[in-house]
């Protein structure tokens, strides 16, 4: 679709209509027909966007033999892989990054169909590791913890290079370099968690297995 990287390029305040016509060799009225204006236009081109990540980047196939420890290291390496663009940056991940910064109708969607029932399988696997099931609060202030460190490679890629040496940059900070680093990081925070006295329930059973 051509209004996609126009909107990841651009923004949807930025954009309009006419230059998404232009580029697509189509007449307003079929815009108006199919979408029937441009935040419905929007809000399907950050779904599609999504969705087309996500066939990009599938989730992880789990068996009853995988352990917690390794599906946390899948979630880490599929936000990694999904967000952080080591050479060029697909139009799809630009939109989506736009979308989160500066949110418009379409984030509601985002929210309630893909990011929260994503949070909801990681906050499983962080059950999972502890033994039982964290307070509401703490389980999800785990679960941003780790969501944050891969946004940070997303966001200060830049600075991050300029403060490191080229070669170990090259060689430490790569996607499966910083995969390895913020599961060992993140463990090592969750099994402190796991030794507190803190008020825990137990975790209801839920299905953290295969995952489409």
């Amino acid at each position: 679709m051509e209004a996609g990287p126009i909107f990841a390029r651009k923004g949807f305040r930025a954009t309009t209509i006419r230059e998404i016509c232009d580029q697509a060799r189509v007449n307003l009225a079929s815009i108006n027909y199919y979408f029937g204006d441009k935040q419905h236009l929007y809000t399907e081109t950050v779904v599609m966007a999504r969705e087309m990540r996500v066939q990009q980047v599938p989730y992880p196939t789990w068996d009853d033999s995988t352990s917690s420890e390794k599906k946390l290291a899948d979630f880490i390496s599929l936000l990694l892989h999904r967000l952080v663009a080591m050479q060029t940056e697909p139009w799809q991940v630009r939109l989506l990054m736009r979308e989160i910064l500066q949110p418009t109708e379409a984030c509601k969607h985002l929210v309630e169909e893909y990011f929260r029932p994503f949070f909801e399988r990681l906050c499983s696997v962080i059950d999972e590791i502890v033994g039982r099931r964290l307070p509401e609060h703490r389980r999800s202030q785990i679960g941003f913890s780790i969501i944050g460190q891969c946004l940070y490679y997303r966001f200060s890629a830049d600075i991050t290079s300029m403060m490191i040496e080229e070669q170990e940059y090259q060689e430490h900070f790569n996607l499966e370099g910083l995969a390895a680093h913020i599961t060992e990081f993140s463990l090592g925070a969750i099994y402190q968690i796991r030794q507190k006295n803190e008020p825990l329930t137990e975790i209801p059973e839920t299905t953290t297995g295969s995952t489409k």
